[in-house]
């Protein structure tokens, strides 16, 4: 099986291309940090028999992209399964981040997911059953003040991956929306899960479960994949309880939690 995976330097794109690697799958591995990619692609080919191709590419620039793609096509590489893991978020209200920073969340989360995604549809190897990941969030199932574009920019790939599974299921392709709680990527995300106290690690979710049962639930055709079980209670609690309540309530908590977050910005 050749698989893609974006945002492949980062902590959740790398437990999943170790876990395709301990399968046996070939790799082609993408994101910004080029050193990160060389360090992952030399550490997986000496610990497994597989072949892995990086290539540093920036997913917000259609110029990085098609470049991208031309070694893709250059070197007739095919696929049978996509992992779309870039993403990112900037902390804090709305008005206190910076205009760019807003608008790279939803760059960077959406439109260059929907770049790729059509993109690698195009070169799947024919005859074979493809896969496709999406990387949504617990965050996607409620409207998050002071997290309000990273929520946003989730719930749209969590609707978007819904649809595009019923598009594609005659075309012998499965599509999986992967919704995790907290995830230990990052000192930042770290930290933000540290702040939250009990709440931020009661719905942590571990980084190898998480990439092993990820794999397994797209292979077996599953649609959405909430890890752990308050995660997939908070999930149901956000569909039947009134979205303003949902919202007022985060907002007492997210106050808290990003004030001790911030420095120098406890007045969100």
């Amino acid at each position: 099986m050749n698989v893609m995976i974006t945002g492949a330097a980062g902590g959740l794109g790398r437990a999943l291309a170790n876990e395709c690697a301990s399968r046996g799958y070939n790799l082609f591995l993408t994101d910004m940090n080029e050193e990160g990619l060389l360090r992952i692609k030399q550490g997986l080919e000496r610990q497994f028999d597989v072949a892995v191709a990086v290539r540093a590419c920036d997913l917000t620039s259609p110029e990085s992209v098609d470049e991208m793609l031309s070694f893709i096509d250059e070197h007739r590489i095919g696929f049978d399964m996509l992992l779309n893991i870039a993403g990112l978020d900037f902390e804090g209200g709305f008005t206190r981040r910076e205009r760019e920073n807003i608008v790279k969340i939803v760059t960077l989360n959406d439109a260059a997911t929907l770049r790729i995604t059509h993109a690698i549809l195009e070169r799947r190897r024919p005859g074979r059953q493809f896969f496709i990941v999406f990387v949504s969030s617990l965050a996607s199932m409620f409207p998050m003040p002071l997290k309000a574009t990273y929520a946003a920019s989730k719930r749209f790939l969590l609707d978007f991956a819904i649809s595009l599974r019923q598009e594609l299921k005659k075309q012998d392709a499965n599509v999986l929306v992967f919704c995790p709680g907290g995830l230990a990527t990052t000192p930042e995300a770290m930290r933000g899960i540290e702040v939250q106290g009990f709440w931020g690690s009661a719905t942590t979710n571990p980084l190898e479960e998480v990439a092993r049962k990820t794999l397994d639930r797209a292979l077996a055709g599953k649609g959405i994949y909430v890890p752990g079980v308050l995660n997939k209670f908070l999930s149901f609690c956000g569909k039947v309880i009134p979205r303003s309540w949902v919202a007022a309530v985060i907002r007492w908590r997210w106050e808290n939690a990003q004030g001790k977050w911030l420095t120098g910005n406890d007045n969100i």
